[in-house]
Parts: structure tokens; sequence; C-alpha cells
């Protein structure tokens, strides 16, 4: 009987040394990975977020940028990180798309990750040069129906989410158009508002001051709803093509394999940071709308991404790397 009783001693020692663990997460410094080069959409958000949550839960949230081919070397370096809330990934819509442009990926972007939260969505604007007799999106269907492949569209890169929109929005609106790649988005805005190429879905920062002065024309937002940023402007949906919806995005993500307790602990903070009338004016600015769901819904959402992309890819005729 008081071996029985020492072993029971024992357990209910390391249970509680276990739960103990549990509660003082984190008690040492956390590892953002982003995927991107700093000062990037991606890059602006995690570090609002980071140090948000940071303050909160009294460790520093440290984000390290490992950029290259398109998400994908900080992504892996992510997946094969020990599973124990010390060490997260902050990233992109590129994680939903990479699937459908690389052969090999040194990660599953399902598998291999526990998501978080989506921390906000980034509309995109379509535009159009003003000398373009069109003056919503329906305008723009009749006026490209009548004209196949009589029209161009500026894109920052093929297979780039800039590219994807306007593909999406050609096999739904039934149009042919032209796609004119650049490396980047501002030479793109450039071209367009030169009169060289004729439209192209743009980030509402780098594109609206053009539509402000005069020098773009501003047909719709890509979201499924109004944006919060631009209220008056109707979506694609709105304007004739139902369903229409795509948007880049950022969100957070654990390994595979992190403790349920920990993921949850760190949703809650980041879905509050994301709430923070401060961090919600912040990512206003750069043209982000704060989202803040619960790790099922990222992870379904993740899901329906990939699954639209591919549909895109294989539609565009991207080619795979």
């Amino acid at each position: 009987m008081h071996k029985k009783n020492l072993r029971l001693g024992i357990a209910a020692l390391f249970v509680a040394t276990g739960m103990a663990h549990a509660q003082v997460y984190p008690h040492k410094p956390v590892r953002m990975i982003v995927p991107f080069a700093p000062g990037g959409g991606t890059d602006i958000v995690a570090r609002a977020i980071a140090l948000k949550v940071g303050e909160t839960l009294g460790q520093s949230f440290v984000v390290e940028n490992r950029t290259g081919a398109n998400g994908n070397i900080g992504m892996e370096l992510a997946a094969r990180a020990q599973p124990d809330g010390y060490t997260l990934s902050f990233t992109s819509s590129a994680l939903a798309i990479n699937p459908s442009l690389y052969k090999k990926l040194g990660y599953d972007p399902i598998r291999d990750f526990a998501p978080i939260t989506l921390a906000t969505l980034i509309p995109f604007i379509l535009v159009t040069h003003p000398s373009v007799p069109v003056g919503s999106v329906r305008d723009l269907i009749t006026y490209a129906t009548a004209r196949p492949r009589q029209l161009s569209y500026a894109s920052s890169g093929t297979g780039n989410a800039t590219h994807l929109s306007m593909a999406l929005f050609e096999r739904m609106a039934r149009i042919e158009l032209v796609h004119v790649p650049y490396k980047g988005t501002g030479q793109g805005i450039i071209d367009v508002m030169g009169g060289h190429v004729q439209l192209m879905f743009g980030a509402i920062p780098s594109t609206m001051p053009q539509v402000r002065s005069g020098k773009l024309k501003l047909l719709a937002v890509s979201t499924a709803k109004r944006s919060t940023v631009l209220p008056d402007t109707p979506t694609v949906a709105e304007g004739g093509v139902a369903g229409y919806e795509l948007a880049s995005w950022y969100g957070a993500l654990a390994p595979a394999g992190t403790p349920a307790a920990i993921v949850n602990r760190l949703n809650r903070e980041m879905v509050r940071v994301l709430n923070q009338p401060d961090v919600k004016s912040r990512l206003t600015e750069e043209g982000a709308e704060p989202v803040g769901n619960s790790p099922q819904q990222f992870a379904d959402f993740i899901r329906s991404e990939r699954g639209k992309y591919a549909e895109v890819v294989a539609a565009a005729r991207v080619p795979s790397e």
C-alpha cells in the first residue's frame, strides 16, 4: 500500500508539474518567423501584433525574417520547428497559393501547421485608366465582352495574388483579357496611369493615392463585403459577378503538434490585440482589415483558399516551378 501511495504521489507530482509548466507559458522569448522581407505588409502586421502580445504575456515576441522562394524557405523552417509554442510563423495568402505554383514544397500548408488566427484581409481594388469608357464592373464586362483580348491588365508578377484576382475575374465574368506581368506593383501602376495597360487589381495603400489624384478610376473592391476603408465602393460581386471574392491575407500559425492550450491562449491574445483601437487604426492605414477568428475557422479558411487558388492557377495556366 505504501509503494502504491508513493507511485500515486509521484504521478500526481508529474501532473502538477506539467500543469504548472503549461500555465507559465511563455517563460522565454517567442520567435515569430516572417517568410518575407522587412518592411513589407506581412512584416508590418506581424510586428504590430508581436509587440502587443509580447507586452501582455510578459515575454518578447521576436520577429525573424527568413525570405526566399515566395515564402517557402521561411515556412519550411517554421514547419520543422519544435512544436512547443516558442516558434511561430506569420505568413500571407502565399501559403495557399504556393502548392499550386511549386512542384515540390518542403512542407504541407495544412498537415504541418496548427492555425492560430486569420489576422487580416487585404482587399484589392479594381482600377482602370481614365480613358477606358466604363464606370462600373457591369460596364467593364460589357465593354470587354465586345472586345475580346483588346484590354490588358497589369500584375505584380505571374502567380501573384494580383494576377490571380484578375484571372478569377476573367473566368467568372466570361471575358478575355491580356495579362502583362511586372516585377512588383510600382511599375504596373505607372503603366496603367500612362495608359499602356488598361486595368489592374491593386492594393489600397499603393493604388488609392492615384485614384484620389484622378490618374486612375476606381470601380470595385475584391472582397465579399465592402471595405471599411472604402465603404462607398461596391464589391465586384455587387457589380454583377455573383460569388466573386478574393483578397490577400495574413495569419499566424504554430507547428503541427503544438499543444491546444498554447494555441488557444495565443489565439485569445491575438484576437484581443486585433480589436484594440490603436492596432485597428494602424492596420487600416495599411489597407488591412482586422479579422481575428478561431483556430478552426482559420484552418477551414486555409483549406478553402487552397482549393480556390488551385482552380484559378489551373484555369490561368500558370506554369509550376
